[in-house]
């Protein structure tokens, strides 16, 4: 039937009335070339440096290299629909991610795509990937601490708010574990968690967020993937997402942690994309730019100062050696980064210590400064005694009559190794530490078996909770061991151990003299 006039008069008057007289103009260039996840174009003359680009099926790129006749973009997804002489589009917005409350307790890309199934994230606030560190007059001193729950570490290689403490060490032998309990035990504290998963196998990444949600950290937390499935664009630019998702909270007065597992491969997905885009190699085939790539995403970690909210990012980089070898180009590199660095040997952690902290090759830039003083009190001489156990037991090795001090050094270290191991999800409070490390360093073990103290410990603390919850109380109020809290302390292990003597638990005189003869 055809159309009435009338009717298409209307259909005319609602067009005109729509019509806008507006120019819109785009700016669009052609794929020249595209190959291993990275694409040049032609055309696009406007574009910005990490400016986000679109390629045909959806496929976003970032435009990397500026050259004189086309851009070199890294693509952030496949480039198998992508051929030459495709359009490509600007977006006009540096590459961005999703920040904000909505991305706590979700498994994300580094652009802000959900991949655990739980639907959209409900979230409008976005942030640039990269930024300016914040400069010297912005930030404070690193003085609160930050609490792994870990005793080896609280004790001996304190972290504080804003700092940045590297974790190193060959592979499978703790590196995470450290990572996941610092996470676990942040449960309580208001720290927000960011774990940044770079090559890693998409099943892993799944087997950390079903852990942590276990233990009941998934809620402060935030997971960035770049899988190592993903194009080595995704590994290069997720670490800088996940540190625009801490420094929102940062800057909003908030305290964050965050985690990057690990950068060993964040520099070789780097290196992998400069080759590519043909920049000049250096040292081990890496770019000239390899030590800034990781100063820039370190220096963001900080204290901010009171007039700008006192929030902070605390770094936690994770760094994988081959065969124990420190002194590597991108190991060395972020040590100078970093305000120290927490080594795990390999020797150890086969001997059954974990974790296989290395108290000689550990060290954190910060110190006392971030620790409670209940903490500096107890743990004062720990460092010392352990390295001087650690010569000494070198030393017993090649000699078969030893005297009676070294006897008691060797006795005395045996037991605060014991002291100081912990199992995995296990993170212990503050207080809980000061009470077992007081135990150890004030000598109390030294009379009982060495594979006694792992049980007597549990059994204090049950003791401490039940018995004596005013001495616990106080320590948590004061933060210090005052002279009336040591003098309880002291009374309450004596006890204690009293009651464990007559259990059997702990030999007394008769049962020593019988085990002599």
């Amino acid at each position: 039937m055809a159309p009435q006039a009338n009717e298409v008069i209307e259909v005319l008057k609602r067009e005109l009335a729509s019509y806008e007289d507006r120019l819109s103009l785009e700016d669009v260039g052609q794929v020249i070339e595209v190959g291993d996840g990275i694409a040049r174009v032609y055309g696009l003359d406007k574009v910005m440096a990490q400016e986000l680009v679109q390629f045909p099926g959806g496929v976003m790129g970032i435009a990397l290299n500026l050259e004189e006749d086309n851009v070199g973009c890294i693509l952030l997804g496949s480039d198998e629909a992508i051929k030459e002489g495709d359009e490509v589009r600007r977006t006009g917005r540096i590459a961005e991610t999703v920040v904000g409350e909505a991305v706590f307790g979700r498994v994300i890309t580094p652009l802000g795509v959900p991949l655990d199934g739980k639907g959209d994230l409900d979230a409008s606030e976005t942030r640039p990937l990269e930024v300016k560190a914040p400069g010297v007059m912005a930030r404070q001193p690193v003085r609160e601490p930050l609490y792994t729950g870990l005793k080896a570490i609280d004790a001996m290689i304190p972290i504080g708010r804003g700092q940045r403490e590297l974790i190193i060490g060959d592979r499978q032998i703790g590196k995470t574990a450290l990572a996941i309990d610092t996470i676990i035990n942040q449960k309580h504290t208001g720290i927000r968690c960011v774990y940044v998963a770079v090559g890693q196998k998409l099943a892993e990444v799944r087997r950390l967020a079903s852990t942590l949600e276990k233990y009941g950290a998934m809620e402060h937390t935030c997971i960035v993937a770049a899988a190592a499935s993903d194009p080595p664009a995704q590994l290069y630019v997720a670490p800088y997402a996940g540190a625009t998702i801490g420094e929102h909270e940062r800057d909003n007065g908030r305290h964050a942690l965050i985690i990057y597992d690990d950068l060993s491969k964040h520099a070789r997905a780097y290196r992998e994309v400069s080759l590519l885009l043909r920049r000049p190699p250096g040292r081990e085939a890496f770019p000239g730019d390899i030590f800034y790539l990781h100063a820039r995403l370190l220096e963001r970690a900080a204290k901010l100062s009171d007039e700008l909210g006192g929030g902070s990012l605390t770094a936690l980089p994770i760094i994988e050696t081959q065969e124990g070898d420190y002194s590597a180009y991108i190991p060395t590199n972020i040590i100078s980064i970093t305000d120290g660095q927490i080594y795990l040997e390999p020797d150890l952690f086969h001997a059954g210590v974990r974790p296989a902290i290395s108290v000689g090759l550990s060290v954190s830039r910060v110190g006392g400064s971030a620790q409670d003083k209940m903490m500096r009190q107890v743990a004062g001489q720990l460092r010392s005694d352990l390295a001087a156990y650690r010569e000494y037991e070198a030393f017993s090795q090649f000699s078969s009559e030893l005297d009676e001090h070294t006897r008691r050094i060797l006795a005395h270290g045996q037991r605060m190794v014991e002291v100081l191991k912990q199992k995995q999800y296990l993170p212990m409070s503050v207080v809980e530490q000061v009470i077992v490390l007081f135990a150890g360093t004030r000598d109390h073990w030294d009379d009982v078996p060495v594979d006694s103290v792992a049980t007597l410990e549990q059994n204090l603390l049950a003791w401490m909770h039940d018995k004596h919850p005013e001495t616990i109380a106080a320590l948590e109020q004061e933060r210090a061991l005052s002279d009336a809290t040591t003098t309880a302390l002291t009374e309450a292990i004596s006890a204690f151990k009293d009651q464990e003597r007559v259990l059997g638990n702990i030999p007394g005189p008769e049962t020593d003299s019988k085990r002599e003869q």
